[in-house]
């Protein structure tokens, strides 16, 4: 089984998230510290390093950091179905306004380069 982020989801990285990209298949329990590791079982892999767990932490945190855009424009974004309902009208002008919508929200949170 194969444990992805959803990094277009995800704000904060946790400890068990570094785990499971580390240690694919491995089990434990963990609260918010490395030092809250319990149980950690494997048939591959020892449990990592505070250093390297932490080390993940922040390489996954990065990643999540640079959608933060997408979920700050998905917060805004107009019904979609606004856009649907112009469209089964033929209204042009409705159209027009949900796509201004869109554009203003994209320039309010534009995506890093």
């Amino acid at each position: 089984m194969t444990y992805e982020i959803n990094f277009l989801k995800r704000s904060k990285i946790e400890i068990s998230d570094a785990l499971h990209t580390l240690c694919p298949g491995s089990t434990w329990s963990v609260e918010d510290t490395y030092e809250s590791i319990k149980n950690f079982k494997s048939d591959e892999y020892n449990l990592p390093s505070k250093k390297s767990v932490l080390a993940e932490v922040e390489r996954l945190q990065n990643i999540a950091d640079s959608y933060q855009y997408h979920r700050l424009r998905e917060k805004e974004y107009p019904d979609f179905r606004d856009y649907l309902d112009g469209i089964v009208k033929g209204d042009q002008e409705q159209m027009q306004e949900y796509i201004d919508k869109c554009l203003e929200v994209k320039a309010k949170y534009p995506k890093p380069e």
